[in-house]
């Protein structure tokens, strides 16, 4: 199961389509974050379908998008707020496999 737009709404408790469309930006923008941090799908075919991928994949993504949504205004020249760093340790786990699946991948291919 991917990210979707009605969980991410359900995580914030936010009821009605007005923000929609910035919602589903937010979304998109985590998931493409996170993927570049940790590496995209054609070294590792199906990596963040996996089962001990997806989950904490999904988790990563609604809490950036989470993130960018009630912190709007991080990008001000007065404050700027830090991305979580339980997304952090996430993404630092979710590299982890990674690299171990893209090792076995390497191995089977050479």
């Amino acid at each position: 199961m991917a990210a979707n737009l009605e969980t991410l709404k359900l995580s914030l408790r936010i009821d009605g389509d007005d923000d929609d469309e910035l919602l589903n930006g937010y979304l998109s923008a985590a998931t493409s974050y996170i993927k570049q941090a940790i590496g995209d799908d054609n070294s590792v075919t199906g990596f963040y379908e996996m089962d001990g991928v997806s989950n904490l994949f999904e988790t990563a993504v609604y809490a950036l998008a989470g993130s960018y949504w009630y912190y709007r205004t991080s990008i001000t020249s007065n404050t700027v707020n830090q991305v979580d760093l339980v997304l952090d340790s996430i993404i630092g786990q979710l590299r982890g496999l990674y690299n171990q699946k893209q090792d076995e991948v390497n191995d089977n291919g050479n």
